[in-house]
């Protein structure tokens, strides 16, 4: 890899000197009609804009939504329908490097074109974010969301072919959260007291715009991962918050390219997480430390109320992400953190009526190309594979014959997870040959509830279950590093009508 340029060290930077912003909560622009009536019509324009990540930084380029990093958060309830016209405002030049050899991103293709996908969202088709159904600038699409589901924290993405890497990185992500009276009623922390958490890794050179390496390979600028020097936590590097000596609740989002995080406190206390991907857990589970793939999600409740007159550091590892300063003045907390939350029916493998083994792999070509990635072996533009019956349950087992873990995303559904175990990787790969090497590993109590993107282990067959209801029509499965997605590690799949 080429050698980079000067770039700002965070561990330089003075700490905690800028607040953690919050995210606005995004407006209706007017109404449009639905399926039901007259339903909330949004409008998100994608400029590109200047935002300052330190106190002590100059002014970034970012692109994103109305002029933020993130997106301004959409607030919606379950079962209420939303349309939103995204519309595409970017300069016609991509300011980061593009790899014209990477699938759908050939030369003469636009450099800024952009399409929108809801990651956890129950849409139809045509509203999922298709990553060939993008739009150059000057161009834009209206997208139309039931959200006939449970509440969850999910979130808003670019999804564009051979460049979503890029695009993300650059800032185009927010978040979407659906709530219910259901949990309403649960009395969780609230308004000022539930606080969204963005984390973002990236590089930043030291006139403040970002950086992103190219490959060592001339003219194959893709990298297989990316693992910035500087967290983003809403947008800022090192915030503090400020906070009652009480319960808040916080909705975490991994929006990072490739980077994992695990999340504890400096002086180890245990957080309890109520939720996952797609929603409450039925329980809440004492966490202390808490691995976050690219994509996962978590909600989390920490209770300030033991430490007031103290400061806090969240930590990735050893790394520190930011500051909980507590106040000293005793305060009324109102809200309740249950020992019951939401039941959660888990699947049983008997209503399974196929089970489908995928192998993640990675191949080495020649020595003038990168290594690609793919999917049971399979390029993106190879026939559909996989054709679940809607309304049928099945089991999706994934053979992860790589040394990395693949946070593997399927769009439209969510999903349970089994179980996990080791297998004997060269008898996979060489002799096709499937033989376990450990017994079952149940996943562990925060993974128990409702996923939409799970963590496949190396050496691993990781087993999901997943009952395919919604819509009939096409979709994509994917692992969720983006420079492996960007680089054929995404598949389509279709839902298909009963006979």
């Amino acid at each position: 890899m080429p050698p980079a340029p000067p770039l700002i060290e965070p561990d330089r930077l003075a700490a905690f000197v800028d607040a953690l912003p919050i995210p606005e909560v995004a407006r209706a622009a007017g109404k449009r009609p639905g399926v039901k009536g007259q339903i909330p019509f949004y409008k998100f324009p994608i400029y590109e804009f200047f935002a300052k990540v330190h106190r002590d930084v100059a002014p970034t380029r970012f692109w994103g939504y109305k002029n933020s990093i993130p997106g301004p958060t959409i607030e919606t309830r379950s079962g209420s329908e939303i349309a939103i016209q995204w519309t595409n405002l970017l300069p016609e030049k991509h300011f980061l490097p593009i790899d014209h050899h990477l699938m759908g991103a050939e030369i003469g293709v636009p450099d800024s074109r952009t399409v929108v996908h809801v990651h956890g969202a129950k849409v139809p088709p045509e509203s999922d974010g298709w990553p060939m159904d993008w739009y150059a600038p000057g161009k834009s699409a209206t997208y139309r969301y039931p959200n006939q589901q449970e509440p969850a924290l999910l979130w808003y993405h670019d999804h564009a072919m051979g460049i979503n890497r890029l695009n993300i990185y650059a800032g185009m992500a927010g978040l979407y959260v659906i709530r219910d009276s259901f949990e309403d009623a649960l009395n969780l922390p609230k308004g000022e007291f539930e606080i969204p958490l963005v984390l973002m890794d990236r590089m930043f050179r030291t006139d403040g715009q970002l950086y992103y390496p190219v490959g060592q390979l001339v003219g194959y600028p893709w990298v297989p991962e990316f693992q910035g020097n500087s967290t983003l936590i809403n947008g800022k590097i090192l915030p503090y918050l400020e906070v009652q000596p009480r319960k808040y609740r916080f909705r975490v989002l991994n929006a990072s390219n490739s980077r994992f995080y695990f999340l504890s406190l400096d002086n180890n206390a245990p957080f309890q997480q109520i939720g996952s991907d797609q929603g409450l857990l039925c329980a809440p589970a004492a966490v202390s430390r808490l691995e976050l793939a690219p994509a996962e999600r978590a909600d989390l409740v920490i209770d300030f109320s033991e430490h007031r007159g103290k400061n806090l550091l969240l930590k990735n590892l050893i790394t520190t992400l930011m500051q909980f300063r507590v106040a000293n003045t005793p305060v009324a907390d109102p809200s309740s953190l249950p020992q019951v939350l939401r039941p959660v029916q888990r699947l049983a493998e008997a209503s399974a009526i196929l089970t489908r083994r995928l192998t993640l792999e990675e191949l080495d070509n020649l020595v003038d190309e990168p290594m690609v990635h793919l999917l049971d072996g399979k390029h993106w533009h190879d026939p559909v594979s996989e054709k679940p019956v809607l309304g049928t349950t099945e089991i999706w087992e994934f053979l992860n014959l790589t040394d990395d873990t693949h946070p593997i995303h399927l769009h439209l559904v969510r999903f349970q997870i089994l179980d996990r175990r080791q297998i004997d990787v060269p008898a996979r790969m060489y002799h096709n040959k499937l033989i376990y090497m450990s017994d079952p590993s149940q996943p562990e109590q925060n993974e128990m509830g409702w996923k939409d993107t799970v963590r496949a282990t190396p050496g691993t067959s990781t087993r999901i279950i997943v009952n395919f209801g919604g819509y009939t029509g096409r979709y994509v499965w994917h692992c969720h590093i983006l420079e492996h997605e960007d680089n054929e590690m995404m598949r389509p799949y279709e839902v298909m009508a009963k006979s």
